[in-house]
């Protein structure tokens, strides 16, 4: 497998750190509002990452973290007169149910911030006590100028940093390329700590659980391109100082997602929220996947119709075939692949090894769909339906699609048996009572 890494900016084969086992942490949602369809974007495909490693025989570690102390969290529950537990847990139910809306697990590991606070503390202090963190009132800094990699991930200088800096200037640092660990506050939620009582800042809550969680170097750290600078940056300037490595062997960003070829906006009213997209789950994966992940994907209505389209084709396909296998009762028989399947399942694989490439996985469905499609018109063996049916449900389970299917009963199967002799006795008005009831059990 080769992924490529965003460190090295350069495709590399992958090796976990442990045989057998692949760790991943994904930044998570500040959990003040709710998700739109650019937040999903990592959501699906990490999602995917996650289940491909699964389907090839992995045990993956999945962490992606809650950050429930934040600003905008504080500022919100002033406005609304409550509190920063009450709407952030609001919000992490939101949350949680649009990662199931859009066809994604949430069984992984979940870190809160508020769970975290001694171990970001003592993460903190350890940065002060080597001397690459200094303090300032009640507050925390980390001193950039002492990490000679900073800006390596961004491939960013760090002059060309400091001179083109938009950074708000703040008299309390030594240099305005510092960033906050720890801020002295007297609204909201605050933790006391040697430093003094305030708040984690958000650049140290992912390293520290990341430290905790895992406990070392971890195989993948994933999130959207938009973190790479300063978070991500940040993120592995403190790991180095802690602890001498970058956190993670592979870092993993995927582009962009936009509406009509700009940028969503929550102040000009151009986004989409996940809890309001009446789309189709398995269409807007589809549609999500078709591009690479680290390529900007454009949404447009016109778009999701076309992939609505090959939903159902892919659908049709999979629920004719799943019907003429569990008319035989063979839908559960285990099988060697045959061709042509065991070669659409090859490319389906080389594609996912290639970097994730799911444009090209999501061309492997296409053609099993249409090698299914002629298979079901002509002759054809048991062996070559089961094939068929294991790719399909191989690709389904990686790219978590779920297609509708009646599953049958006795009677069913016996009333379709009767459907087949009316047609064969040309009985056409029986033939089709018993079609239209077939119909309306969603099995034709």
């Amino acid at each position: 497998m080769k992924l490529f890494n965003s460190y090295t900016n350069k495709l590399e084969k992958f090796t976990p750190i442990k045989p057998g086992e692949v760790s991943i942490y994904v930044c998570g949602p500040t959990v003040y509002s709710y998700i739109h369809i650019g937040n999903a974007r990592p959501v699906i495909f990490f999602d995917t990452v996650k289940k491909y490693f699964e389907h090839i025989g992995y045990t993956v570690k999945f962490v992606s973290n809650l950050t429930d102390v934040d600003d905008k969290i504080i500022n919100k529950a002033l406005a609304l007169n409550t509190t920063e537990k009450k709407l952030s847990e609001k919000y992490i139910d939101a949350f949680l149910s649009d990662v199931e809306k859009v066809q994604s697990d949430t069984n992984y590991i979940k870190p809160k911030v508020t769970d975290y606070i001694d171990h970001i503390i003592e993460f903190i202090q350890t940065l002060i006590d080597k001397d690459y963190a200094y303090k300032k009132g009640g507050d925390v800094f980390f001193r950039v100028d002492k990490i000679k990699e900073y800006g390596y991930l961004s491939n960013r200088n760090i002059d060309d940093l400091r001179s083109g800096s938009r950074i708000e200037v703040n008299t309390k640092k030594e240099n305005p390329l510092d960033f906050t660990l720890w801020k002295e506050t007297d609204v909201g939620i605050k933790f006391l700590a040697p430093f003094g009582e305030g708040r984690p800042g958000w650049h140290t809550e992912c390293v520290a659980m990341i430290d905790d969680v895992f406990g070392g170097k971890i195989d993948i750290h994933g999130g959207g391109s938009g973190l790479l600078f300063p978070h991500h940056e940040n993120e592995i300037a403190q790991s180095l100082a802690v602890n001498n490595h970058s956190i993670a062997n592979i870092w993993m960003h995927n582009g962009m997602l936009n509406i009509d070829d700009a940028k969503m906006s929550k102040s000009e009213g151009t986004t989409i929220l996940v809890k309001d997209l009446d789309v189709n789950p398995n269409v807007f994966r589809l549609f999500t996947l078709s591009t690479h992940y680290r390529s900007p994907i454009n949404y447009t209505d016109d778009v999701l119709e076309n992939y609505a389209v090959e939903w159902e084709k892919t659908q049709q396909a999979y629920k004719q075939l799943y019907l003429k296998l569990d008319l035989l009762e063979k839908v559960n028989e285990t099988v060697t692949l045959v061709a042509p399947f065991k070669g659409i399942y090859q490319s389906f694989k080389d594609a996912m090894e290639e970097d994730f490439n799911t444009p090209n996985g999501i061309t492997a469905l296409q053609e099993l769909v249409k090698e299914t499609n002629q298979l079901l018109r002509g002759r054809h063996t048991v062996e070559q339906l089961r094939s068929s049916l294991t790719v399909f449900k191989a690709i389904f389970t990686v790219f978590s699609l779920r297609p509708q299917i009646t599953k049958l009963t006795d009677k069913d199967r016996k009333l379709h048996r009767d459907w087949q002799q009316a047609r064969t006795d040309k009985d056409f008005k029986r033939a089709d009572e018993i079609r239209d009831v077939l119909q309306g059990k969603g099995i034709l």
